[in-house]
């Protein structure tokens, strides 16, 4: 099996949302978890459209600003973007590369700060 598909899997299973986009800023994947999060704004029918045009202004200027940050060093490849206090998670953007290293694109990265509530090896529920 490629290794693609087992990459595709791990970001499926992934409960926190997570968008990919290519350097047009075209929103390229979502996972479900995006997918159910961005519901609202058009859930998987975003999948294709410019990431910039769900943002305001300011939003789309500090977008850019960190795509170029990203662009000037192979070292530069996260940035906390905001923390969201009603979720109690941070958000990333993160940068994408090839195998030498070039940037090919971003995602947004989620990360929530509450503790777990499920049992520790529950076989009897499913936390995906």
């Amino acid at each position: 099996m490629d290794l693609s598909q087992y990459m595709k899997s791990i970001i499926d299973m992934d409960r926190a949302s997570v968008v990919i986009c290519n350097l047009n800023h075209e929103i390229i994947y979502m996972n479900s978890a995006a997918i159910g999060h961005y519901g609202k704004s058009g859930g998987a029918e975003l999948i294709g459209k410019n990431l910039l045009n769900c943002h305001n202004e300011k939003s789309k200027e500090m977008i850019r600003k960190v795509i170029a940050w990203f662009a000037e060093s192979a070292d530069h490849n996260m940035i906390h973007t905001f923390h969201n206090e009603k979720e109690n998670k941070d958000v990333y953007m993160v940068a994408l590369r090839d195998d030498a290293q070039n940037l090919i694109g971003y995602y947004e990265k989620h990360e929530y700060r509450n503790p777990e509530n499920a049992r520790r090896y529950d076989f009897s529920q499913s936390l995906v």
